[in-house]
């Protein structure tokens, strides 16, 4: 009878210890989703921002066409990826963010632009938007590594593979060029 009422207790600790695994997997799951939303959210912003950026710039550098131009075809292609693409966001994110560095490059060339009180306008909340994104990445990577630490521990790795708990994809920049600052020549 004893050893019954122990294997019993034992039995049910462990399912207690399995629940809390799932939950656990299930929370981190959920953070990783909250992430990606802060970033998609974000993404949104800086996409809704630059066309009246390329319009300001349009006005006073209407020459630029190659700079803004591709601005432009770089936000049509982040906006046509799928929202759960994290790799090809993130490379096309990275092209766009060159490109508008390019387009702040060529509005140093130009002092009325730079005087604009509307340029100077879109340009501080593209620097704000920049700086949400930057933070938005930190939490999704942050809460993508916990997920996948949990996905790859012992014990909760039973319970992840049992409930097709997956990793998630870092949000990163892949290609070195992305990474680097844009050049500027006066």
């Amino acid at each position: 009878m004893v050893f019954a009422w122990t294997v019993l207790t034992l039995l049910i600790a462990l399912s207690v210890f399995a629940i809390f695994l799932y939950n656990s997997l299930v929370k981190k799951r959920q953070m990783v989703e909250e992430g990606w939303s802060g970033i998609d959210v974000q993404l949104k912003r800086r996409a809704n921002l630059i066309p009246n950026l390329v319009e300001t710039v349009k006005g006073y550098a209407s020459h630029e066409q190659e700079t803004l131009n591709a601005v432009t075809d770089k936000r049509t292609a982040v906006t046509a990826l799928p929202k759960d693409d994290v790799a090809g966001r993130a490379r096309a994110e990275g092209e766009l963010s060159q490109a508008l560095g390019r387009l702040i490059a060529v509005a140093e060339d130009y002092p009325d632009l730079k005087a604009s009180q509307n340029f100077s306008d879109l340009h501080a909340s593209l620097d704000e938007i920049e700086h949400a994104i930057q933070l938005a990445r930190r939490y999704y990577n942050g809460a993508v590594r916990g997920l996948n630490v949990a996905v790859e521990s012992f014990p909760s790795n039973l319970i992840a593979n049992q409930f097709n708990f997956e990793k998630a994809e870092y949000f990163e920049i892949e290609d070195e060029a992305d990474r680097a600052v844009p050049k500027v020549q006066f």
